[in-house]
């Protein structure tokens, strides 16, 4: 995916503005691995192979997702594809 790609993703869900965080990138600078993140409801969509993967959460099985959000997100994901707040 390449990083002009971003500017133009919003949340399938409410809309929202998407947070990025890159994991991965090739030598040209395109994003390879990743994850978006909405901003007002806090869901979390993946980057794989430069593809966005987000589908919304009736068609996502969330034990097929599970392995690779816990890799790239660790124990800060809920069952419903949401990042949890963290205390301070």
């Amino acid at each position: 995916m390449k990083t002009t790609t971003f500017n133009k993703l919003c949340c399938p869900f409410d809309k929202g503005d998407l947070n990025l965080e890159i994991i991965g990138q090739d030598l040209d600078g395109n994003i390879l691995e990743g994850i978006l993140n909405c901003q007002s409801c806090k869901r979390v969509y993946p980057i794989v192979s430069g593809i966005p993967i987000m589908s919304p959460d009736e068609y996502r099985e969330f034990r097929l997702e599970k392995p690779l959000l816990n890799r790239m997100v660790g124990e800060r994901m809920s069952s419903d594809f949401r990042l949890i707040e963290q205390e301070n």
